[in-house]
């Protein structure tokens, strides 16, 4: 491509237009070309405007993260500074984990930009007093860092996020205490640096980790236990996703340790690590939760109550038809959302759920149509259209949405086949 289609693409960069960024670099542009204005790459322009999507198209199309620039650093370099774990990683290159001189290189600076303080590097960087300003910048995973601006330049403290990550991939054992030190630097469950340790350490899914964990959850302090039982519940999942998991039967030690539980956040927790293994021993503990002041707490209940073939036990019934009822709507969302998958008899069940169809929520009303589709309930025809326009978010193909068309489909059939 010519100098012209260079610059279109320097200037689609500068704009942060990833569209037409991907269509000149499949038209052949440069993934390397210089920006005008500093001479170096372009991909560090997405890097310093923290341009994720943008970053990502340059390097999947060949731009080089690891060239060596003018001051000595490296486009990676450069995203791992600015201090946001999904730009960093959007633009990391496999042979960055293979033993040498760049793995350690990447692995230092990241152990070195762990520990900063993010205003105070930033005032350091600007050499300015002023106020800082500060906004969250969420990933797809629902987790979030904070992103600091000052006199034009912004930094996010999302550093130990990365190292966190780095190490785990690299298979080095960090210490428990460690990462539970760096976790505790950003004490929100969703934060990157919280959620990078948890991880972690839910990831080893050995004897030794699900140990440590145990007695930190017997330390008086609600954050330690905190952080305890979400590293417990990472261990629960991630040994779920294998193909033979052998640990689900853990689950069942949260119960003495959620019944005995006061604080509000740790429960939850312990309770959504419950309904991996729900059953005889968890249903009293849901019975006893249905009254619980806090709606997240409510909401767990139904994956706690005992259900076999036959279905829900009359008390259970009845405790899911009251949640169903719930005034908060994200319980009777989640209520809704579990009778869509219930399979078990119950005729009070449909009429609950042509209630939850002129719920205020539309996740709610789909769900509520679905369900009503699967139990051939003839009422979810009628209810379909209640569901209304969709919202941002609403997927037309999804499951709920094609319920009531795969009902009239069985119809149809079975009026064939008679």
């Amino acid at each position: 491509m010519g100098t012209g289609d260079a610059d279109r693409l320097v200037a689609a960069v500068r704009r942060g237009d990833a569209a037409q960024v991907g269509e000149l670099l499949d038209a052949g542009a440069d993934p390397d070309a210089p920006d005008g204005s500093s001479g170096l790459p372009v991909l560090c322009r997405a890097i310093s405007a923290n341009d994720q999507p943008v970053a990502e198209a340059l390097v999947q199309a060949g731009a080089d993260p690891l060239r060596r620039l003018p001051d000595g650093t490296t486009p990676l370099l450069r995203a791992m500074d600015h201090g946001s774990p999904g730009l960093a990683w959007a633009v990391f290159p496999e042979v960055a984990l293979y033993p040498g001189p760049v793995r350690e290189e990447l692995l230092d600076r990241a152990r070195r930009l762990a520990v900063i303080d993010p205003e105070a590097e930033l005032r350091r960087r600007t050499g300015l007093p002023g106020p800082v300003g500060r906004a969250r910048q969420q990933d797809e995973s629902g987790c979030w860092h904070e992103r600091l601006t000052l006199g034009g330049l912004t930094l996010g403290d999302g550093h130990a996020a990365f190292l966190t990550a780095l190490e785990a991939r690299l298979r080095l054992r960090t210490p428990f205490a460690e990462l539970l030190a760096r976790a505790l630097t950003r004490p929100d469950r969703d934060h990157e640096v919280w959620a990078a340790s948890m991880l972690a350490l839910g990831a080893r899914l050995d004897d030794e980790t699900w140990a440590e964990a145990t007695r930190l959850g017997r330390d008086p302090d609600p954050l330690l236990r905190l952080f305890a039982a979400d590293v417990l519940l990472s261990t629960i999942i991630a040994d779920a996703q294998r193909r033979e998991p052998t640990l689900q039967d853990r689950a069942l030690a949260f119960l003495p340790w959620a019944e005995g539980e006061r604080d509000t956040d740790v429960l939850a927790v312990l309770l959504n690590g419950l309904t991996w293994r729900s059953g005889p021993g968890t249903d009293a503990l849901g019975q006893a939760c249905l009254a619980h002041s806090d709606p997240r707490i409510r909401g767990l209940v139904p994956e706690l109550l005992d259900c076999d073939e036959d279905g829900l036990r009359p008390e259970g019934l009845a405790a899911v038809l009251a949640l169903a009822r719930d005034p908060d709507p994200g319980v009777r969302e989640q209520t809704c959302f579990w009778l869509w998958h219930y399979k078990g008899p119950g005729p009070a069940i449909g009429d609950v759920l042509v209630e939850l169809t002129h719920d205020e929520r539309q996740r709610t009303r789909a769900y509520a149509v679905a369900a009503l589709a699967l139990r051939d309930d003839p009422r979810c025809v009628a209810a379909e259209h209640r569901i209304g326009p969709l919202e941002p978010g609403m997927d037309a193909d999804s499951l709920p949405l094609t319920a009531v068309w795969w009902y009239q489909r069985r119809q149809k059939e079975q009026k064939d086949q008679g």
